[in-house]
């Protein structure tokens, strides 16, 4: 996790640009996952010490900011934890509200999609300001390589292939790692115990190897095999 201190010359303006990249991933969302992107926007506008790179805050607060009642201020912030956009970095006790902090490289990897829709001047801003590790690109694929894309929005869901399984379980089991993370992957081979998935961009994969590699084996080795190995790529 990258503490979100931000202070000194441009980062006003990365800040309006977080903020900005977080609008338009939660307005192209739907249900859920767009809620809580919304609410973060507004709870991190409303809230957040970009100086000290994080934001105190309790449960009422938080409820009557976003007009809730106190046990969904609790749900709310608890999925915005799951999926890795807030880190609770002082837990709350009595006489003390908890402290939070943003995740920077969970926020630009997720939202890094719907840079585009902003203009191409944001993305490549965007882009040059947190350039992940070096992921291994996809290698060239032979006419006969068979990459398979899993579409949960149709009949693909009752699919009982060993990826339609993995792909099923995840979801399941984080519901808002699933919509952030894993709907996009893809899977490039399963061969000599080793499955290659492939991730939409190289922030992605570099997430999904940093942060969600175990989250990830457990459901694979489930469908495929317990002895089975994940090699995680990049689309190139």
């Amino acid at each position: 996790m990258q503490n979100a201190r931000l202070a000194g010359p441009g980062a006003g303006a990365e800040k309006y640009d977080i903020l900005t990249a977080l609008a338009v991933k939660g307005l192209s969302s739907s249900g859920t996952l767009q809620t809580s992107i919304l609410r973060l926007v507004a709870l991190v506008t409303a809230r957040y010490n970009w100086a000290r790179g994080e934001m105190a805050i309790g449960q009422r607060e938080m409820a009557a900011l976003w007009s809730v009642d106190e046990r969904t201020a609790k749900r709310e912030t608890r999925r915005l934890i799951d999926t890795g956009f807030l880190v609770l970095k002082v837990r709350g006790v009595k006489g003390r509200v908890a402290v939070y902090a943003l995740d920077l490289p969970a926020i630009y990897a997720a939202t890094q999609e719907e840079w585009g829709k902003v203009g191409s001047d944001f993305a490549l801003r965007m882009a040059g300001r947190h350039e992940p590790t070096p992921q291994r690109q996809v290698p060239p694929q032979s006419p006969d390589a068979h990459v398979v894309h899993v579409d949960f929005s149709g009949g693909s869901r009752g699919a009982s292939s060993p990826w339609a399984r993995m792909m099923r379980m995840l979801e399941d089991a984080n519901p808002a790692h699933f919509a952030s993370w894993y709907a996009r992957l893809s899977l490039v081979r399963a061969e000599r115990g080793v499955v290659t998935v492939c991730a939409p961009s190289r922030f992605a994969a570099q997430y999904l190897e940093t942060h969600l590699r175990r989250e990830l084996e457990h459901p694979l080795r489930v469908c495929f095999g317990p002895d089975t190995r994940c090699e995680i790529v990049a689309a190139s």
